[in-house]
């Protein structure tokens, strides 16, 4: 018989604020911490979220009562986060100079996401942000 097996996925949608981001990572290390090579991808999925959510939240030009929606799923080895928002932008690399404060957060997602991207959300209102993350090697996550 042949048996298919449909990645788990976790959905939550957290208030549009600064003070969700912890929320979300934590939201990320539970997931993780349930799945047998979860650490593998922890340290990386934490941080990729973490600028995901908060470019979310500062660039936004939705309404500030709009839910932030974030998801994860395993899917062919690679842990998929999505940021989902009702704002029109749509993210973009830009330079920064050595004395630049802000801005450095789509370099870390660039570098360090195995791919990422920006897709419209069903329904036509928002977009979301899109990052996969490779199991870091297992003797450098133990």
């Amino acid at each position: 018989m042949l048996r298919t097996h449909r990645p788990r996925t976790f959905a939550a949608r957290l208030d549009s604020r600064t003070e969700s981001t912890p929320l979300a990572r934590h939201l990320l290390r539970a997931y993780l911490s349930a799945l047998p090579t979860g650490h593998r991808y922890a340290d990386i999925a934490e941080l990729l979220l973490g600028e995901l959510f908060a470019n979310a939240v500062q660039h936004s030009d939705a309404p500030t009562d709009r839910l932030i929606e974030i998801r994860f799923a395993l899917v062919d080895g690679r842990l998929r986060l999505e940021v989902h928002d009702a704002g029109t932008g749509r993210p973009a690399l830009r330079p920064t100079t050595p004395t630049d404060e802000h801005g450095r957060g789509l370099l870390l997602v660039n570098e360090l996401a195995e791919r990422w991207g920006c897709c419209p959300r069903a329904g036509g209102v928002g977009k979301f942000v899109w990052a996969l993350v490779a199991p870091a090697h297992p003797l450098l996550a133990a």
